[in-house]
Order: structure tokens, then C-alpha cells, then sequence
């Protein structure tokens, strides 16, 4: 399957339309692997030369697929529609994020798996002075964040593994796992227990739990962050749980939606 196009759609279940499955498919590979040639993003694909020919014509005359020369690549006019879309997700994730920070105290974020990096979504900060604070829109490698190590996990083994050695596994602090079989061990605690931890490997000091939404089509994952000396073993006890109600919660406001 190709990342970002779901099973029942892909296998042209539920009334689907062929043609918009393998046009998204077409543009889930060049959002992936870049530009690329049309014999290749066939290859790619696996669909049909000709197949490829018709729907990179249609998308570039619609605007959301342009040329230079032989080679093909997205076009701006898809980020007013990824722009739209994550408006729309901050806002149903907002009253769950806040819900969160009212029983923890401790800012909340919604992130997803963005081909192969995590971008913050949305975020409702603590209302103590001193807080975590990320950019809504920053993006960061997988391997060093608790929503990074909690959607890492949820992939097959070999998924995962080929992501992590795209992107390498630099070290962002002196806590950061940079060896394939610490990240392996980790990954499969996050299985075994249901969540992630990241305890200062992203940022010195800050310690981040988080849980994927397995019940979404949408790689997401909720976490709470803040400061080391604040997120105790007592406050991660507290913090699973409510992670795992607003998971929930949330997948079924999305699957509604």
C-alpha cells in the first residue's frame, strides 16, 4: 500500500473511484520521493506507464502538478489545500489538547508523521510560567520525540527501520538514541506498554509522553510535555490514561468528520 492512502480505498472497497485512488497514489509517491521522471514515478507507483501519463496531464492542468522539462514535481496550489486541512485538524483537536492541559497542567500537542519527519500540529501550552513551547509547523526527525517513537511504533519493523536509515539518527542531545538497536529496544517497549517517553532527547530538561491515535487512518499521535522536575513518574501514571481518553476521543470527532 502506499503510505497515506488507506487499505479499503486502495483495494477499490466501498464504492471508491479508481482513478482518484491512483491519481492520490500518484501524488502520495512525488510528496514522498520528490521529483522524479514519469518512468519512474510509474515504477514508483506501480501503475501503468500510460496510467501515469493521463493522471500527471490531468493534475498538472488542474495546478497541483507542475514540469521542469521531463521531470515532475508537486505544485504550490496543494498547500492551500494541506494549509486548509491542517486549520481544520488544529481545530478539532483544540478542545481535546485542552482538556488535557486542564487535568495536567502541562501543554499538550497534537504531531504527525509527515513523510518521513513529525510536524506539530496544534498545541494548547501550560499556564505555568515556565513551559514547553514548540511551533506549531516545526518539523523534527522521528527518532529523538515521544510522538516520533509512539507513530515509529506502530509501523511494521521494516517500515520503520528503512525510515530511520533515510534520516539517520543524529544526536539532538547527549540522550538522544543514535543506534538502530537502542531505537529498535525502545520501539518495542512502546508496544509492549502502549506509550512513548522521550526524556530529554529532543530538548535538555524536557521530558514528553505521548500516544498514537491507532483508531485514525491519520498518522497522529497526542503527547504532553514539560519540564524534567515537573514530569514525574506520578504525573506520567496520570498522564497515559487521559493521552489514551483524548486519543479516542479524538480519532472518532475524525472518523466523524
Amino acid at each position: 500500500m502506499t503510505r497515506g492512502v488507506p487499505d479499503a480505498v486502495h483495494a477499490g472497497a466501498g464504492g471508491g473511484v479508481q482513478s482518484v485512488v491512483r491519481a492520490f497514489e500518484v501524488l502520495e509517491v512525488m510528496a514522498e520521493r520528490g521529483p522524479m521522471r514519469l518512468s519512474r514515478l510509474a515504477q514508483q507507483s506501480g501503475l501503468p506507464l500510460s496510467t501515469v501519463h493521463r493522471l500527471v496531464a490531468t493534475l498538472s492542468d488542474l495546478g497541483y502538478v507542475r514540469a521542469d522539462g521531463k521531470t515532475y514535481s508537486l505544485a504550490p496550489r496543494l498547500i492551500h489545500l494541506g494549509e486548509r486541512a491542517s486549520r481544520m485538524l488544529s481545530r478539532w483537536s483544540l478542545p481535546h489538547l485542552t482538556s488535557l492541559v486542564d487535568e495536567l497542567g502541562e501543554t499538550a500537542n497534537l504531531a504527525m508523521l509527515d513523510g518521513d519527519r513529525i510536524v506539530y500540529v496544534a498545541q494548547v501550552p501550560s499556564r505555568h510560567a515556565m513551559r514547553m513551547f514548540t511551533e506549531v509547523g516545526r518539523r523534527v526527525l522521528p527518532h529523538c520525540t515521544a510522538v516520533g517513537k509512539a507513530l515509529l511504533a506502530g509501523l511494521p519493523e521494516s517500515e520503520s527501520l528503512a525510515l530511520v536509515r533515510r534520516t539517520g539518527l543524529p544526536a539532538a542531545t547527549s540522550q538522544t538514541l543514535t543506534t538502530e538497536e537502542g531505537l529498535a529496544h525502545a520501539l518495542a517497549d512502546v508496544r509492549a506498554r502502549g506509550y512513548a517517553v522521550d526524556d530529554g532527547e529532543q530538548e535538555v530538561g524536557v521530558r514528553c509522553v505521548a500516544v498514537a491515535l491507532t483508531d485514525s487512518n491519520l498518522p497522529l499521535a497526542l503527547s504532553v510535555s514539560g519540564p524534567g522536575p515537573r514530569m514525574t513518574a506520578e504525573l506520567e501514571e496520570r498522564a497515559v490514561p487521559a493521552l489514551g481518553r483524548a486519543a479516542a476521543a479524538l480519532a472518532a470527532d475524525l472518523a466523524g468528520a
